[in-house]
């Protein structure tokens, strides 16, 4: 896809990456870009995690909003910062602003988790609620910006943000020994363009693959239009990278350097998470496990590269974050609802929690119901979701039941 003569000139250069991480040293983590022999055996390709969930602020995104705050004036530092965001970026521009004693105003929506706006607040910002969604409040946030004479600092269409998130590549570079190919996260376009124009710019043979929601390929459709068009209003678990419209900045750069961009579904996204989690010990929010899901479902022309995978954020609602390692032990067998029909007499239910022990299955819950299901009278039906090592022992035990002569089914 990447086209080195692209009718419209990027915004950034490699000068203005290296730039950036001169502003951005002692003040940002270099953060560690760590081989996975797990992930790599999964995917067929050698797998290493650059992992900016370990950022102060749990994402990336703060190198971009020190970047633009360390290039404004004395005159506009005076008068302060305005943001608009639902996370990550108003955590990154709360945080550096008031380390430098700089003012900063963030606009939220209304539905914004408290979390987030106790977060956002803690790193000192004065957050405004308003707005149902992203794009009301980025309103807001511009009125207030005019009426205040204060600077806005966009979340990713913006030249100087777009270089600092691009300081990640410069790092890889130095970190991953004969890097092939690097898998982003897209959203607006501004970490895949940052970090794009410097591995090319240094480096062009890397590949450089960049990974969507299905639910909002916004960068995707621009690509196929030659122009950033607006996609339909959706929402994903990848809330960080739930934009509906390409940068009108970022996209010349992601014309000119990225050579492949893919989607992946909720679902494959929840995977990521769980695999994280589990195999690396290593907690990504949605957006953050996106280039990973796209690896592990084969979705990329890369076969056999030398791969860094930006894991961009780890700031997971914690509820969220339930639901997700539940619906994957669903998924892998580890946990199954069965809904079974017994006599409604004494030591009916002893006799089938005895054989479900004999099997080694651990009951969480369990659920009576004797009006509903069709149920006869004299009988009862009861739900009862258990932990299981995997399939085959659900398969055992499924087998068991039938043969004790109990009628079952899978409740989903």
């Amino acid at each position: 896809m990447a086209n080195p003569v692209s009718s419209t000139k990027p915004s950034i250069t490699l000068a203005d990456v290296v730039a950036a991480r001169e502003r951005l040293r002692g003040s940002v983590y270099y953060t560690p870009c760590a081989h996975s022999q797990m992930l790599s055996g999964l995917t067929g390709q050698q797998i290493y995690l650059k992992l900016e969930n370990l950022q102060m602020t749990g994402a990336f995104k703060e190198r971009g909003a020190l970047n633009r705050i360390a290039t404004l004036t004395p005159e506009q530092a005076a008068r302060g910062v305005v943001a608009a965001s639902a996370g990550n970026h108003a955590q990154g521009v709360a945080y550096h602003a008031t380390r430098r004693g700089i003012r900063s105003l963030i606009v939220m929506p209304l539905a914004t988790p408290l979390v987030k706006v106790t977060a956002t607040r803690g790193f000192g910002a004065e957050v405004v609620l308003h707005g149902a969604n992203y794009d009301e409040a980025c309103e807001e946030a511009t009125r207030l910006c005019a009426a205040e004479g204060m600077t806005f600092i966009h979340p990713f269409d913006d030249p100087v943000v777009m270089a600092g998130q691009g300081t990640i590549g410069l790092e890889l570079l130095e970190q991953v020994p004969d890097l092939e190919a690097v898998a982003v996260p897209i959203g607006g376009g501004g970490l895949i363009g940052g970090i794009a124009c410097a591995l090319k710019e240094s480096r062009p043979g890397v590949r450089v693959v960049g990974v969507q929601t299905s639910r909002l390929p916004s960068m995707a459709a621009a690509v196929a239009e030659h122009r950033p068009v607006t996609v339909e209003p959706a929402t994903t678990i990848a809330d960080g990278i739930a934009v509906r419209r390409a940068g009108d900045i970022t996209f010349p750069v992601i014309e000119k350097y990225v050579d492949e961009i893919v989607t992946v579904d909720e679902d494959e996204i929840a995977s990521a998470i769980l695999v994280l989690l589990e195999r690396e010990k290593t907690l990504a929010e949605g957006a953050g496990a996106t280039a990973l899901a796209a690896l592990l479902q084969h979705r990329t022309s890369l076969k056999g590269a030398r791969t860094a995978v930006v894991i961009g954020g780890g700031n997971i609602d914690v509820t969220l974050l339930s639901r997700i390692i539940e619906r994957g032990l669903v998924q892998d067998g580890r946990m199954i609802r069965l809904r079974i029909h017994l006599l409604d007499k004494p030591g009916a239910l002893a006799e089938l929690t005895r054989l479900i022990a004999n099997h080694r299955a651990n009951i969480v819950d369990t659920l009576h119901n004797r009006a509903y299901y069709g149920v006869n009278l004299g009988d009862t039906v009861i739900d009862i979701t258990m932990e299981t090592r995997g399939r085959e022992q659900v398969e055992e035990l499924l087998a068991a039941l039938t043969a004790e002569g109990y009628k079952h089914s899978r409740v989903t």
